[in-house]
Formats: structure tokens, C-alpha cells, sequence
């Protein structure tokens, strides 16, 4: 109460001390939904023979070279859903403009790669 008898009421904030169960909930979202792209790549950074399955210049790649690949790009899909959740519990501009550079990194590196592969 103040001087004049007069309530003063606030809004309950009920995302105050959450922002990590939301990061977590985030990076779980993002992990389901590459579930099946990661498998995919894990199976091709194991297993060297399935260059084959791609033909072209790819078949010629080194097996060594091949596995990098996509052993990059199984690295790059792990650490995905930490990065987002750990943006999403941030949620700054600065950790999120970090969290962003990272994957534009990610995914320059995972193309210049492909090219060198591919074509």
C-alpha cells in the first residue's frame, strides 16, 4: 500500500529463471528433427565403401578424404542442437550473432568441402 491507500500490482513473469529449461527444450526439439540426417552421416563417415552409393567425382575422392567429410558433417550435426539450445537460453544478441557465425561457419565449411568432392 502507499501513502494514498492504492495497491500497486505486477505482472508475474513465469519465464524468470526458465531460460535454460527452454534452451533444453529447444535443443531437444532440434535433435529429434535431425535424428535421421545424423545417422545418415555417421553411417557414411563409418562406413568408406559408400562413396559408390554417389558416383561421379565423388567415388573418386580418397577414402580418407571421403570419411573427413563426413565426419565434419556428423560433427556439425551433434553439436547443432547444444548450439541452438544454448542460444535460445541466452538469448542475447550477442551470444545468439555468436551462435550464427558458428553455424554459417559450419555450413561454408561443409560446402567448400562438398565441392571439392562433388565437382
Amino acid at each position: 500500500m502507499n501513502s494514498k491507500g492504492a495497491t500497486h500490482e505486477q505482472a508475474m513473469d513465469i519465464t524468470e529463471g526458465k531460460s535454460g529449461l527452454w534452451g533444453a527444450l529447444a535443443g531437444l526439439i532440434v535433435a529429434a528433427l535431425i535424428a535421421v540426417p545424423l545417422s545418415a552421416a555417421f553411417a557414411f563417415a563409418t562406413h568408406p565403401g559408400t562413396e559408390q552409393l554417389f558416383g561421379g567425382r565423388l567415388g573418386d575422392a580418397s577414402p580418407a578424404g571421403y570419411s573427413a567429410f563426413w565426419w565434419i558433417v556428423t560433427i556439425f550435426l551433434v553439436a547443432l542442437p547444444f548450439l541452438v539450445g544454448f542460444g535460445v537460453a541466452k538469448l542475447s544478441v550477442k551470444s545468439l550473432t555468436i551462435v550464427g557465425a558458428v553455424v554459417v561457419l559450419f555450413i561454408i565449411a561443409i560446402m567448400v568441402l562438398g565441392q571439392l568432392f562433388v565437382f
